[in-house]
């Protein structure tokens, strides 16, 4: 058993429906990114994410989309999972000695409610995970050189999770996130340095531009 991961960019194209963009396009650009990564696309498990934190855990029977859901887990083998970004954080989350993974979108409401901390939990709780088995990959996002929030928010951060994650109305939400993992033990963690709204890497922004495609972060659990 193995796990396989990878977060796709702008050549990959547009993987959400939600967006301004023909069905067609999506479903073509879905086909050609499993063909790349080697997983079946008619497995693939995505979300109807809403920045909130309802987690759920899916195995090959559930629907291909689960609604109202901003992180999926399952323990069962070659279903591939998926979060869509544009700035929000990617968390790809995996613990391969009992073979558990996660897909995880960790926007700023999520990240407040603590969305990554709460699906690791179900990992200790209902995976038997030992906290240092568990791996977080922090995929690229917008980072705190270009997250400037207004004063009521940045004081919410400061006075919520401490004020180191804030610098002149900058909030950095990547540091919240791995704090919050941190707090359960989890140590090993990755985090891209990739801003997707300054850098000039190809991923899409939707604080660059409001009509803008996702990329994805996706996970699979292979036998």
């Amino acid at each position: 058993m193995s796990i396989k991961y990878f977060f796709s960019d702008t050549n990959d194209g547009n993987l959400a429906y939600h967006v301004l963009d023909f069905k067609e396009n999506v479903d073509k650009n879905r086909e050609n990114l499993a063909l790349k990564w080697g997983y079946n696309n008619q497995d693939l498990v995505y979300m109807n994410q809403t920045h909130g934190n309802n987690v759920v855990i899916v195995d090959e029977n559930s629907p291909k989309i689960i609604e109202d859901c901003d992180a999926i887990i399952t323990n069962a083998k070659n279903l591939p999972l998926m979060v869509m970004v544009a700035d929000c954080i990617p968390i790809l989350l995996f613990d391969e000695k009992v073979g558990v993974i996660a897909a995880i979108h960790a926007g700023r409401n999520s990240t407040f409610l603590e969305i990554a901390k709460k699906t690791a939990d179900i990992f200790i709780e209902k995976f038997s995970s030992k906290p240092e088995n568990i791996s977080a990959i922090l995929g690229p996002s917008i980072q705190k050189c270009c997250y400037e929030v207004n004063g009521e928010l940045a004081n919410i951060v400061k006075n919520s999770f401490g004020k180191e994650f804030v610098k002149q109305n900058h909030i950095d939400l990547q540091g919240i996130n791995k704090k919050q993992l941190n707090s359960l033990g989890i140590k090993n963690i990755e985090i891209s340095t990739i801003c997707t709204k300054c850098s000039d890497k190809p991923y899409f922004s939707y604080r660059k531009d409001k009509k803008t495609g996702r990329f994805a972060g996706i996970i699979e659990l292979v036998e």
